[in-house]
């Protein structure tokens, strides 16, 4: 269960009765102004990432070996992006659960990362085959 979906709104509430027994409706606007400042702050952050992110290719990133290293369970799509400073190539259909994106990197070794709800649940990192050494001998 995410408790996020539930905490925050709680948080908001508790804060703006307490808010209210405390001073009165300038309690409330002041409860009221600091949320919606917490809002704005986080729909920026959202900007600023998808303005970066608009500017490289879809599902390319600098190191995929190194993405693979930082990802975690539980991380959300927009903290990937992120990191990647690229949208992921979506693999599955629209609006389908689990979402599938992939990044890929120039040396062509690729990161598949599950999404269930927006959390990333499995990823997978796929290298190219090395071509075989050469074993002449001069």
């Amino acid at each position: 269960m995410n408790f996020n979906k539930i905490l925050a709104p709680l948080a908001v509430i508790v804060l703006t009765v307490g808010a209210w027994r405390q001073f009165g409706w300038a309690g409330v606007a002041l409860a009221a102004g600091g949320v919606v400042m917490w809002i704005l702050l986080h729909f920026t952050r959202l900007m600023a990432i998808l303005k970066k992110a608009a500017n490289r290719p879809v599902g390319h990133v600098a190191s995929a070996v190194m993405l693979n290293a930082k990802l975690k369970k539980g991380m959300t799509l927009m903290h990937v992006i992120a990191m990647t400073k690229a949208l992921g190539d979506l693999q599955t259909p629209k609006d389908e659960q689990p979402e599938v994106f992939q990044w890929t990197d120039p040396g062509q070794s690729t990161v598949s990362c599950t999404f269930v709800g927006g959390k990333l649940q499995t990823w997978t990192l796929e290298r190219p085959e090395a071509d075989a050494p050469s074993t002449d001998v001069k």
